[in-house]
C-alpha cells in the first residue's frame, strides 16, 4: 500500500508541472490506475487531484479533457463525497457539457462527464444540488435533442437526467426547460431500443409532476406513450413498464383533462397494460394494476368492452 500511496501521489505533484508533457503523461496514468486498480481511488482523492483534474476539464486540449473527465468518472465510483464538496467541480463538468457541439470537444470527455453526473446522483442528497444547477440541466437536455449526439452521448446525458428527475421538485425545471419534446422525439423517432427505454424511462419521473401536463398534450404524449403499449408495435418490456408508469403519474398529478386522455387512450391497450400487469417487475405489475383500475374508473368500462375474464382478475387485484 505504501507503493501505492508514494506513486498516487508523486503523479499528484506533476499535475501541477510546467511540463505541458509531464502534466498529459501523469494524467493518462492516474486514468488508467483509477480505471484497473479501485483501491487507488481513495488514495487520488486523498491526495488533492480532483481540482487539478476539475481544472483540466477547461483545457483546449480534447485528449487532456479526455484523461481528466475519465479519472474524474473513475474516482466518482468510490469517493462521490470528494468530488461533490471540491469548489468549481460542477462548473467544470458543466464547461464540458455545454460545449459538446464544439468542433474541439471531445465526445469521450462529454460522456465521462455525463455519467460522473449520473454516478454522483445514486446519492438521493446531491440530487437537489445537482438539479438546482439549470446550465447542467440544459445542458444534458440540449444533447438529447441534438441530432448529431452520439448514440453513448446520448444515453448517459439520458441517465444522468434519470437520476436529476428522480427528485421531484426538479421536474418542473425539466419541463420547462424543454425536457419533454426532446424526450418524445427520441420515441417517436429513435429505433434504438436502448435509447427509448431510456428516454421513456425519464418521461416516467417527468410525469409525475403539474407542469408535465401541458407539456405532454403539446406533443401528444398521452397518445405516444399508448402506442408503446400497443401489442402489434413490438415495444420491449422495459419501455412499456416506463410508459405505464408514465401514463400513472400523469392520472394522478395532472387535471382532469390529463385523467380524461389517458382513460380514453388506456382504453384502447388494455391488453398492452395487462401484459404488464402478468409479465413485469413487481413493482411495473403493481403500477399496471393501478393504471387498469384508473382507466376502467371504477365503472366496469373495461369487463363492458372485454369479456376476457383475466381483466376481473385484475381489476379486483390490491395495486
Amino acid at each position: 500500500m505504501e507503493v501505492k500511496v508514494r506513486t498516487v501521489r508523486s503523479l499528484v505533484s506533476k499535475l501541477s508541472s510546467v511540463s505541458s508533457q509531464t502534466r498529459a503523461d501523469a494524467l493518462k496514468e492516474l486514468r488508467l490506475i483509477t480505471k484497473l486498480d479501485p483501491d487507488s481511488r481513495p488514495l487520488v482523492a486523498e491526495s488533492g487531484a480532483i481540482p487539478y483534474l476539475s481544472e483540466t476539464l477547461f483545457d483546449s486540449s480534447p485528449s487532456l479533457q479526455d484523461d481528466a473527465a475519465a479519472a474524474l468518472l473513475n474516482v466518482s465510483i468510490s469517493c462521490r463525497h470528494s468530488l461533490i464538496s471540491t469548489r468549481g467541480l460542477l462548473d467544470a463538468l458543466s464547461h464540458v457539457l455545454r460545449h459538446h457541439a464544439s468542433p474541439s470537444s471531445s465526445p469521450f470527455a462529454v460522456q465521462s462527464s455525463a455519467a460522473t453526473l449520473h454516478s454522483l446522483l445514486v446519492v438521493d442528497d446531491y440530487r437537489p444540488m445537482i438539479g438546482s444547477k439549470r446550465d447542467i440541466v440544459y445542458s444534458l437536455i440540449d444533447i438529447v435533442k441534438s441530432p448529431n449526439s452520439p448514440a453513448r452521448s446520448v444515453k448517459d446525458a439520458l441517465k444522468a437526467l434519470f437520476g436529476i428527475a428522480l427528485y421531484a421538485l426538479n421536474r418542473g425545471a425539466l419541463v420547462e426547460l424543454g425536457a419533454v419534446p426532446a424526450l418524445f422525439t427520441l420515441v417517436v423517432k429513435d429505433g434504438r431500443v436502448g435509447i427509448v427505454e431510456d428516454a421513456t424511462a425519464v418521461i416516467a419521473q417527468v410525469a409525475g409532476c403539474e407542469e408535465s401536463e401541458e407539456a405532454f398534450q403539446r406533443v401528444s404524449g398521452v397518445r405516444v406513450l399508448a402506442d408503446l403499449l400497443d401489442l402489434s408495435t413490438g415495444s420491449s418490456l422495459r419501455s412499456k413498464e416506463n410508459a405505464v408508469g408514465a401514463l400513472l403519474n400523469l392520472s394522478r398529478c395532472g387535471g382532469e383533462r390529463a385523467l380524461r386522455e389517458v382513460r380514453e387512450e388506456g382504453l384502447g391497450v388494455v391488453d398492452g397494460i395487462a401484459d404488464v400487469a402478468e409479465s413485469g417487475s413487481a413493482k411495473a405489475k403493481s403500477k399496471a394494476v393501478a393504471l387498469l383500475k384508473v382507466v376502467d374508473g371504477g365503472s366496469g368500462s373495461i369487463a363492458s368492452v372485454f369479456r376476457d375474464p383475466r381483466f376481473h382478475s385484475l381489476l379486483n387485484q390490491t395495486s
